[in-house]
């Protein structure tokens, strides 16, 4: 009877083996094999030591255990021959100093009416956080993940302080999104700004300044009432800025002093009564570069450098590189210059003697200038100068022609060979050389009356350092006799380019 009886309990475990299994509960839901129900008390999964569970024989594919030494739970990934322990995600596998924003309650308080950040930290902003007060980065990064979904919505300015950090992949909305202003131009402080849209600022984007360093990459501005001032900063590097047609007002305004501006690619689509660039008030830039920025629309691109700092139909001072679709490129590359004589004044030229090297005499215009000028401070009396104002040598080609007249002689003289070229002079008035291949010689007869108009053309190469400066010279070298030195030029013209 006692055997009949286990082998009924043995039958009765065996079908229950296959059912399913409720714990605290009679009723498991229909998809689970087991269920367990309680409001007093958990599920206790096995805890073990790191060295315990690397120690498990054959642990099969998701097999659970709780690390002790980790404090994390773990699941073999692998299989029983090669196990691949992975720990779930908790908060120990979050990175310190970081923080989830998903109201502006995640924020620090506000305190004398900013929400100062704490130093160092990573706050991640999820979906719109509408502010109550203006962010003082204080050194920290404020972050989204959708630029287009992850927005900083402030009914004033949206950044205030005189810290630098970095914002990425956020919408910022407001009046104004920057009112920021570092500790200086020498120092090291660092803003970044990345994958950043600027929309709808009703009062304008804002101004930065006293940065060392300022770089923003990847940054739309949209619907706004006016652009931004950069002010003071020893670097500042701006990489595709997207500036929509939408925008008024003017777009990027450049004051005071700065080590380098870089402006590469993006677009500045310039609307009617709007300006792109502001440069009038005479920035210091130790070198600036403008690449690759597309430039469009009926509006002012730029407003340039006053014009004692630039060259009439350009825009910049000597110390800017352009090469931008939309305006005038700049660069020393281009640099070109020429003078021509005055019209109508052949018959008031001055006659005069060329029996020594001479630089011809007469009454000379410039002509277009792009970092060159007809003057230079060492030379008085003439204008018969071109002035190299770049800032790398370069060689330049010649190209020009004079026209002259020997004056006659009272009496029969004799054959004269005159010599006309280019002599280079150094920005101290030195003079270093006849560039080889310029010098043009022309024979005069002997007959007193052989006073015909002769045509001189002018070529060659000749390699200029910031500050040097050309002339055109004539020379009497040759004669038995009294020679024919007296000449009047009836025309010239010099270009270097």
């Amino acid at each position: 009877m006692k055997s009949i009886k286990l082998l009924l309990l043995s039958l009765l475990f065996t079908g229950f083996s296959y059912a399913q299994v409720g714990i605290g509960t009679t009723d498991p839901h229909s998809s689970s094999m087991l269920e367990i129900d309680s409001d007093s008390q958990g599920l206790l999964i096995p805890r073990m030591t790191s060295g315990e569970r690397d120690a498990i024989v054959d642990p099969a594919n998701s097999l659970l255990v709780f690390d002790t030494d980790e404090n994390t739970y773990y699941y073999n990934e692998g299989d029983s021959t090669t196990p691949n322990w992975v720990p779930f995600f908790s908060d120990n596998e979050k990175r310190d100093n970081y923080v989830l924003v998903k109201s502006v309650a995640d924020f620090p308080g506000v305190t004398s009416g900013t929400i100062t950040l704490d130093e160092n930290t990573y706050y991640e902003i999820n979906g719109t956080i509408d502010l109550t007060a203006p962010i003082d980065l204080n050194n920290a990064y404020v972050s989204g993940l959708d630029a287009n979904e992850d927005v900083l919505s402030a009914p004033g300015v949206v950044f205030q302080g005189n810290t630098g950090g970095a914002i990425r992949n956020v919408t910022l909305e407001g009046t104004t999104a920057f009112s920021l202003n570092g500790p200086g131009i020498s120092t090291n402080s660092t803003l970044l700004i990345q994958n950043t849209i600027v929309d709808g600022m009703s009062g304008s984007v804002g101004s930065i300044s006293n940065f060392g360093v300022y770089f923003s990459n990847i940054v739309q501005f949209v619907n706004n009432s006016n652009g931004i001032t950069y002010s003071n900063i020893g670097n500042l590097l701006l990489n595709n800025q997207a500036w929509f047609g939408n925008n008024t007002g003017t777009y990027e305004t450049f004051t005071n002093n700065f080590g380098l501006i870089e402006k590469v690619s993006g677009l500045s689509a310039v609307s009617s009564g709007n300006t792109g660039i502001d440069v009038s008030s005479n920035p210091s830039v130790g070198a600036g570069i403008i690449q690759g920025t597309v430039f469009s629309g009926a509006g002012t691109d730029v407003n340039g450098y006053p014009m004692a700092n630039t060259y009439p139909g350009y825009n910049f001072s000597v110390n800017w590189e352009v090469n931008a679709p939309g305006i005038p490129r700049e660069s020393d590359d281009n640099a070109s210059g020429n003078f021509y004589i005055t019209r109508n004044s052949t018959t008031s030229n001055t006659v005069f003697s060329i029996a020594t090297p001479t630089p011809i005499n007469a009454s000379i215009d410039p002509g277009q200038m792009f970092r060159f000028s007809n003057s230079t401070p060492t030379v008085t009396g003439s204008n018969n100068v071109l002035e190299y104002e770049g800032k790398e040598t370069r060689t330049f080609s010649i190209r020009g022609n004079l026209s002259y007249k020997p004056s006659p002689l009272p009496t029969t003289g004799v054959a004269t060979v005159h010599v006309f070229y280019i002599r280079r002079y150094s920005s101290g008035g030195n003079p270093i050389e006849v560039p080889l291949g310029t010098e043009v010689y022309e024979e005069v007869g002997a007959q007193g009356v052989d006073d015909l108009v002769r045509a001189i053309p002018l070529s060659g190469k000749v390699t200029l350092d910031p500050g040097d400066y050309v002339r055109i010279f004539g020379q009497r070298i040759s004669a038995s006799g009294t020679g024919r030195s007296n000449i009047q030029i009836y025309s010239v013209s010099l270009t270097l380019d």
